[in-house]
């Protein structure tokens, strides 16, 4: 029991014995030393409650801040116990799953069909501290922390959310239209009268699979021992990210790719703005400008942008004349260098004569994100048994679906043409 509550049930035994007693006329000497005694007493328990309080409350802030973060944390140390080692294992040579590995298989397999073994999403999210150079990492790089799902990729960077979907297709409810207020003309004149609430649904459908396929040698299979799990997971995270990248920007919404932001930028109802000049740090500020009038960013730091390498290799070595200033230098001022991603998958390369490039500028306005990225379920790894059946290796297909859509195209630009040579 609280130390609280016991002293509050004592200070209501107290006052209820001191109501007895100071009811009578004339109080035996026993009965008045009793109540300068409960007199004393119950002053003391008022600066023990007081105390008592504090403490307790201090207790049930530090126990609401673990609550509130228990499940994220749980979940993190959940999936960071699942190795794709064992997958890959059970796939070659049909071992038993065990341990965390075989309760999220379980899991996951009751909540939907797989051909193969289901893998959750988060096994793909890059750990801090792990190696990205090429061949079979050293086991002693393994770390325990897991990051957010491709934290390094352009979609990442440009604030599109990673929506998990069990089954079926999924819409989100979008506002597309705001309440306006109006003041009464004169005494007895009526306010502005009611404004439609209009909400756009954005729906996303499990119609388009990804599939990356992976080959594991005998060899490795027998060498690399626990040092196989990093490696599956850099190779299957870096494959399937640069896919994810260029369906998210470039996926042409036939041939089974989604919708990309930037070639359905007519059908989201993207604005696009054509520059049609040498490109330069005003083309993007009018950009800003535009974002900022129409209450979709507070301020040019809410601003991300994502350019090709050429771009800012053209800005950064375009002087201000009379100056040390380049374009980029003016550009970098304003839209701060971890709002900006660099990419040469999410958009086409520079063509035509002069040659020009394009690019994409977001914001996140009320905490709704400027698109989404869906995906089904887990990843449903399965083997193929017979293309490297000579050579004893093991040769695996992941299958992911996916799918892309605009939440608020007021939330996004496509600048083109931004010349990069004279004409």
């Amino acid at each position: 029991m609280l130390d609280s509550v016991k002293i509050a049930r004592r200070q209501s035994e107290i006052r209820q014995t001191l109501a007895g007693i100071v009811g009578k006329e004339t109080p035996s000497e026993d009965e008045t030393r009793q109540m300068e005694a409960f007199d004393a007493e119950y002053r003391s328990n008022e600066t023990r409650y007081r105390a008592a309080l504090i403490a307790e409350d201090e207790e049930r802030r530090e126990a609401g801040a673990e609550l509130e973060t228990r499940s994220d944390r749980d979940w993190s140390e959940m999936m960071g116990q699942f190795e794709m080692r064992q997958v890959a294992l059970a796939l070659d040579e049909g071992r038993q799953l065990e341990g965390q590995t075989a309760e999220i298989v379980s899991e996951l397999r009751s909540a939907g069909g797989f051909r193969g073994v289901p893998v959750p999403w988060d096994v793909l999210e890059r750990r801090a501290g792990e190696t990205i150079a090429s061949g079979t990492p050293d086991p002693i790089q393994t770390r325990p922390i897991i990051d957010r799902l491709f934290p390094q990729s352009a979609a990442g960077r440009m604030g599109a959310q990673m929506i998990r979907i069990d089954s079926g297709a999924a819409e989100w409810p979008v506002t597309t239209s705001a309440v306006t207020a109006g003041w009464a003309d004169g005494e007895t004149e009526n306010v502005a009268g009611p404004t439609a609430y209009a909400t756009t649904d954005r729906a996303m459908s499990p119609d388009h699979n990804l599939g990356i396929q992976m080959r594991i040698t005998r060899k490795t299979l027998k060498q690399s021992g626990a040092a196989l799990e990093q490696a599956l997971r850099r190779d299957m995270s870096g494959a399937m990210g640069a896919a994810m990248d260029q369906a998210a920007f470039l996926g042409t919404g036939a041939n089974g790719q989604p919708l990309g932001v930037i070639t359905g930028q007519a059908t989201y109802g993207i604005t696009s703005t054509a520059i049609s000049a040498i490109a330069s740090w005003s083309a993007f500020r009018a950009a800003v400008t535009r974002f900022m009038t129409a209450n979709a960013a507070g301020s040019p730091n809410a601003v991300k942008a994502m350019i090709r390498p050429e771009l800012w290799d053209y800005l950064d070595g375009a002087l201000i004349s009379g100056t040390a200033v380049s374009e980029w230098d003016r550009l970098m001022k304003n839209i701060p260098a971890g709002n900006i991603a660099m990419t040469n998958n999410g958009i086409a390369a520079p063509s035509g004569t002069p040659s020009a490039t394009s690019a994409l500028l977001t914001t996140t306005a009320g905490g709704v994100a400027p698109f989404f990225i869906g995906a089904w379920g887990a990843i449903d790894m399965i083997r193929d048994p017979f293309s490297d059946a000579q050579s004893g290796g093991l040769r695996i297909t992941a299958l992911a679906t996916m799918d892309v859509t605009v939440a608020r195209p007021a939330q996004l630009e496509l600048l083109t043409g931004l010349e990069l040579e004279a004409v």
